[in-house]
């Protein structure tokens, strides 16, 4: 899978790794640090999780302009690290309940600038690597690579976030109990009709407790959590730290690739390089990368619910603790064990394994699978866990399939079978609509959330982690099918003076999509629940045959 790729795919894929963990521990708590800090409701906290998302992705246009005009990809990557740094740092500076507010906005701008910055033109960097012939039929293929590195650094995340979490929660003797933030801010507010159920549950945190004493305790609790919250966030600073390290220590490997076409343009040694387009050339070009970005839209719309109205369900609806065997699934120190103790299997039965990697197969088996097995032996019988938990599920889904789905292309193109770039993501459409399907089916039956009051769900009525579990997986397999392969058709389509731009207006239909994030909270509130994820399949589907019904002339477009 990596063999005979340039250097420089690596030295992108550790730096984006990295960023990518720390942004992704954020993320993994945004939205219930917004509702648990400033009381927010469901559609406030979900329209400014969007909001945030169309900054992140509408910078790289700006990104993408600078370097392809003035600093080339290199030069702006190292500033949008640095101002992702400075943003971090502001977010990582605790202050009480409901207060510090416009620092939380300041700090959020500033890492969507950064961000900005940094993302398309990384993108840029990794498809210059293979406009060289030498490695030009490998571009699909690296970028799978490279989307790997993305979610490796995310699979991690929520699992540090919650790690913090439960780390400072307990230094004030609390944990975390996600019916709490509601029912305290409502409490506070005046807003609460049954005290006397809350006091019960804030007694199990302390049997102290109250009916006098309990604004204090709710005062007390949130300003914990919001102070966990905080530190979770001081995760992406130190990743930030080691992606500068990589990325400034190993430039050699990617110096040329950093280099925009107008400063090759200048250079005696490199001007050749330079491919000059026709008028005609451009605008057929631009016109087919425009269509395929109107498409994705829908599809961002879809999967960036996994911080919003998934984790919404997943907490309000699923059960908030597991069984033994399904902990495993929740726990990343058992899970990868067992994933790696199935992967040296694979190379101990496989026919084309070498003797020494059947050694080594067999060791990664017995080795991983007894890590596995004492780690399940620890468990308790009941096991609690965070909400974002299940946002670790698409990340490590990725990595899981990423060599299976490499595996599967690079057979179909031996075969003269593989689909095109625009194909894929067609079908990738298709898979997201299948996603929601499974939680159209989960929710038949539920209260509405409008019903809830934006409280948790009763126990009966809370559904098993697999509805998600099987919704993430399908949400995993439609990416792989959809976002790598739509960015390396980015950089394969791209005219060569605006790459920076073209991969910049590749996260401008993400930021578009994203704003449809804050709406679909907006129906959170006011339709049931089946409705909310028919509206989301829905537009998966109406994209699909989008695409579809223009693929000749995408397909025309990436042969030129």
């Amino acid at each position: 899978m990596f063999k005979g790729h340039p250097k420089g795919l690596f030295v992108a894929f550790f730096a984006n790794m990295g960023e990518r963990f720390g942004f992704y521990t954020m993320i993994s708590i945004f939205v219930l640090f917004m509702q648990a800090k400033y009381g927010m409701s469901a559609a406030a906290a979900g329209s400014m999780y969007a909001t945030f998302l169309v900054g992140v992705y509408i910078f790289p246009l700006l990104g993408g302009f600078l370097a392809d005009r003035y600093l080339g990809y290199g030069r702006t990557i190292s500033l949008g690290i640095i101002i992702m740094f400075i943003g971090y740092v502001m977010l990582v500076l605790p202050t009480a309940m409901n207060t510090g507010f416009p620092l939380i906005v300041a700090a959020l701008a500033v890492v969507a600038l950064g961000t900005g910055l940094f993302k398309g033109n990384l993108q840029a960097l990794v498809g210059n690597l293979y406009d060289d012939p030498k490695y030009a039929g490998m571009r699909d293929r690296a970028f799978n690579i490279f989307y790997m590195g993305i979610n490796i650094g995310a699979m991690f995340a929520p699992s540090a976030s919650m790690a913090v979490c439960n780390w400072i929660m307990g230094k004030s003797h609390f944990v975390y109990d996600a019916r709490i933030p509601a029912l305290a801010n409502d409490f506070l507010k005046g807003k609460l009709a049954d005290i006397a159920s809350y006091l019960t549950i804030a007694q199990g945190q302390d049997p102290s407790v109250t009916a006098d004493t309990l604004r204090g305790f709710s005062e007390t609790y949130i300003n914990a959590l919001s102070k966990s919250y905080h530190y979770a966030f001081g995760v992406a600073c130190i990743s930030l730290i080691i992606s500068m390290a990589i990325f400034w220590a190993f430039r050699k490997h990617y110096k040329t690739a950093a280099m925009s076409v107008r400063q090759k343009a200048k250079s005696e040694a490199l001007k050749s390089q330079v491919v000059e387009l026709t008028r005609e050339q451009t605008r057929e070009r631009l016109v087919a990368l425009g269509l395929v970005f109107f498409v994705v839209i829908f599809f961002w719309m879809a999967f960036h619910q996994s911080a919003v109205t998934l984790t919404y369900f997943a907490r309000d609806y699923t059960v908030p603790s597991v069984s033994k065997a399904t902990n495993l699934w929740f726990d990343l120190t058992g899970l990868l064990p067992v994933f790696l103790s199935a992967l040296g299997l694979v190379f101990l039965v496989r026919k084309a394994s070498g003797s020494l990697a059947r050694i080594l197969g067999g060791g990664a088996f017995v080795g991983f699978g007894v890590l596995a097995y004492l780690r399940y032996s620890g468990y308790d019988a009941v096991n609690p866990f965070q909400p974002q938990m299940f946002q670790h599920f698409n990340p490590f889904f990725i990595v899981v399939l990423t060599p299976i789905v490499i595996g599967i292309f690079g057979w179909l193109n031996r075969k003269g079978k593989e689909p095109t770039a625009p194909r894929k993501i067609g079908i990738g459409m298709l898979m997201t609509a299948v996603a929601y399907a499974i939680l159209i089916v989960a929710s038949i039956g539920l209260l509405s959330p409008k019903a809830l009051g934006g409280l948790v769900a009763p126990a009966g009525s809370q559904v098993s982690v697999y509805w998600l579990i099987s919704t993430y997986f399908m949400l995993t397999i439609a990416e792989l099918l959809l976002s790598p392969i739509g960015i390396s058709f980015v950089s394969r389509v791209a005219p060569p003076k605006y790459k920076g731009l073209m991969q910049g207006g590749w996260f401008a239909a993400t930021a578009v999509g994203n704003s449809l994030v804050g709406v679909t909270a907006w129906f959170w509130e006011r339709l049931p629940l089946w409705a909310v994820w028919a509206i989301l399949a829905g537009a998966c589907i109406l994209s699909a045959a989008f695409i579809f019904s223009i693929m000749k002339r995408l397909e025309r477009v990436a042969r030129a």
